[in-house]
């Protein structure tokens, strides 16, 4: 898609910071962390967003998990991490966010 900016940083139009990539995918580093480990995990064919997962898409699906597990491991996340997928209107297309795993204050 033209216009989105992760299909733009996929086909290496914007710079990012690398921690993966393959013919499928690519996982950067998020530029305004909300953790230690804070990376981003897209896929190269535009996904608009998860309500678009299809059957002839879903393997890209199944891989950006396996990448996140993988990545759990190099980014040394042993002791837990969150993986997060906005969905809806105005979000960004289909990414993963992998982060370290932290503490919520409870309000309640």
């Amino acid at each position: 898609m033209a216009d989105c900016i992760f299909c733009k940083i996929a086909a290496g139009e914007i710079p990012s910071t690398k921690v993966y990539e393959d013919e499928t995918v690519l996982a950067f580093r998020d530029l305004d962390p909300q953790a230690p480990a804070h990376v981003l995990i897209i896929p190269k064919e535009h996904i608009a967003s998860a309500a678009d997962i299809t059957p002839e898409n879903s393997a890209v699906v199944a891989h950006i998990f396996e990448v996140a597990a993988k990545l759990s491991v190099e980014l040394g996340l042993d002791k837990g991490f969150r993986i997060v997928n906005n969905c809806g209107e105005d979000l960004q297309p289909f990414i993963l966010l992998v982060m370290e795993k932290r503490r919520f204050v409870q309000l309640f």
